[in-house]
């Protein structure tokens, strides 16, 4: 029997939780907004204003149900992070930087906070 390689690979994430993101590719393409939630082992995240979804609720004490929007999750690699200088989308390097790891804009060369 052959040998099957298992791969259990997980891509660095250049896109973290309230960054400002646009859209490069998919139904979506040229919209823009927050991270609001990143899914790591799933390679996708939330934004605020993308992929919205309906979504059917059922009527509780606290709301009164129906059908609301909602964003749906979309892959990390359709997004490019917005760069903080000019607000064009950038590509995210990682420098060391007084003893610490920071990302930094590959187009401006300034450090994302």
């Amino acid at each position: 029997m052959p040998y099957k390689k298992v791969l259990n690979f997980k891509h660095k994430i250049k896109i973290k939780k309230g960054d400002q993101v646009k859209v490069i590719s998919g139904s979506n393409k040229g919209l823009s907004g927050e991270v609001l939630q990143i899914f790591p082992a799933k390679n996708r995240a939330i934004v605020e204003g993308v992929n919205i979804r309906k979504k059917h609720t059922k009527a509780t004490a606290e709301n009164a149900g129906g059908i609301v929007d909602k964003a749906g999750p979309i892959d990390i690699s359709n997004l490019m992070l917005l760069d903080p200088a000019n607000g064009e989308p950038t590509r995210v390097g990682r420098k060391l930087e007084d003893g610490k790891l920071v990302r930094y804009s590959k187009k401006s060369g300034e450090i994302i906070k």
